[in-house]
């Protein structure tokens, strides 16, 4: 194939990260979007490739994957493992991710933050930024985390947290106010550091001190978290009230209830809103039936993922699962459950995402009329078909 050629893509909807656009095509020049056209318009000599209806989106973006391909960030911190990672994710449609740390000693999290930095220098595909969930979290909803390894942020933590924020291209942390100050909250933030509330037992107004400290997302809605109560709405209504905040969701009909869900939806405060998140373990992207996490066997079962006591441990999710059950149980159209999968993360972390916009990297998927996967191109390049 001659790369410098122009192609397009035709016969399908497109949704460009915010509206659905019928009787288009895809214009794509040198690995970037050039536009989106009538196909009158298609300049001469350009390749078309003709789509049997579905729709093309812009690649999937996850911020929160854990692993993939057989492998967890946990094991071994390594710009190899990254690219192992989002190989697994990109056979599912994400082009755009950040890895997932979860709790683990101050030596792991160094070797992550270098991993990262690394991968991005050498132009790891698929590799936007981390994610450090933990260990700056409550024991009381420790979820799957190790207790042993969960700690107070200290002055060294921060100083090295905001090393890592001028070191990555983007940087999401996970924190409880239990184990982190507001000051803390309001350093990261002004470092330019995502700061998202998560596995926290939190009353209300403590969260609200942190999102007036700068805190501006929520980690994995309603799971690992106070809930919402008539006396007490803790995290979750601190979640569904601020506007400034938006949070992640995990779609797989097992850690939320569709109709929690579309509630939840119907309640969010603006211009905040809802995003949809894998919290992908190593079994994505392979038939593994179980995987060890510091020692603790994890089972996957009935679209579960179970440590042995039965404890979620993390999900067995694609984004086109996710976005099927959004437009299914939840009754979400096609537009809005889309953007919670592309445009909604990626505008959250700053990302050059999520959007077909002209002159951004042609990163997009075919999904067919039933919401199922068929092709994943990255960088003008077709990856799966």
């Amino acid at each position: 194939m001659n790369k410098s050629q122009p192609f397009a893509c035709t016969g399908a909807d497109i949704f460009d990260g915010e509206s659905l656009h019928r009787d288009r095509a895809l214009l794509v020049r040198e690995g970037r979007i050039a536009g989106i056209v009538a196909p009158g318009q298609l300049p001469e000599g350009a390749r078309r490739i003709a789509l049997e209806g579905g729709t093309l989106v812009p690649g999937f973006v996850d911020l929160q994957v854990n692993g993939g391909g057989g492998v967890m960030l946990n094991d071994t911190p390594t710009p190899e493992t990254l690219r192992i990672i989002a190989a697994a994710h990109l056979s599912v449609g994400t082009t755009a991710l950040l890895p997932t740390l979860i709790t683990d000693t101050p030596e792991k999290t160094r070797a992550a933050i270098d991993a990262v930095a690394r991968a991005t220098r050498a132009g790891v595909p698929g590799i936007a930024g981390l994610h450090l969930e933990g260990p700056h979290l409550s024991i009381a909803r420790k979820g799957a985390h190790n207790a042993a390894l969960i700690r107070p942020m200290e002055a060294r933590d921060l100083d090295a947290l905001l090393d890592a924020a001028c070191r990555l291209p983007s940087l999401m942390v996970t924190v409880a106010p239990e184990n982190c100050t507001p000051a803390q909250t309001r350093a990261l933030s002004e470092a330019g550091v995502t700061v998202s509330l998560g596995h926290s037992d939190a009353p209300l107004e403590t969260c609200r001190e942190h999102i007036r400290a700068g805190a501006r997302a929520v980690t994995h809605l309603f799971n690992a978290m106070s809930q919402l109560q008539s006396r007490a709405p803790g995290l979750v209504g601190a979640a569904l009230s601020a506007g400034e905040v938006s949070a992640g969701l995990i779609a797989d009909g097992i850690h939320v209830h569709p109709e929690s869900i579309a509630i939840a939806l119907r309640a969010k405060a603006g211009p905040g809103r809802i995003f949809l998140v894998s919290d992908a373990m190593a079994v994505a992207g392979t038939d593994l039936e179980s995987f060890t996490l510091e020692g603790r066997r994890i089972r996957r079962a009935n679209n579960r993922l179970t440590l042995e006591d039965g404890t979620l441990a993390g999900a067995d999710l694609a984004l086109a699962d996710a976005v099927r059950l959004m437009c299914g149980p939840v009754g979400l159209d096609r537009a809005q459950a889309l953007a919670m999968a592309t445009s909604i993360p990626a505008d959250l972390m700053g990302l050059e995402h999520g959007r077909l916009i002209p002159g951004r990297a042609a990163d997009f998927i075919h999904l067919d009329d039933n919401l199922t996967l068929r092709s994943v191109w990255q960088n003008g390049a077709i990856s799966k078909s």
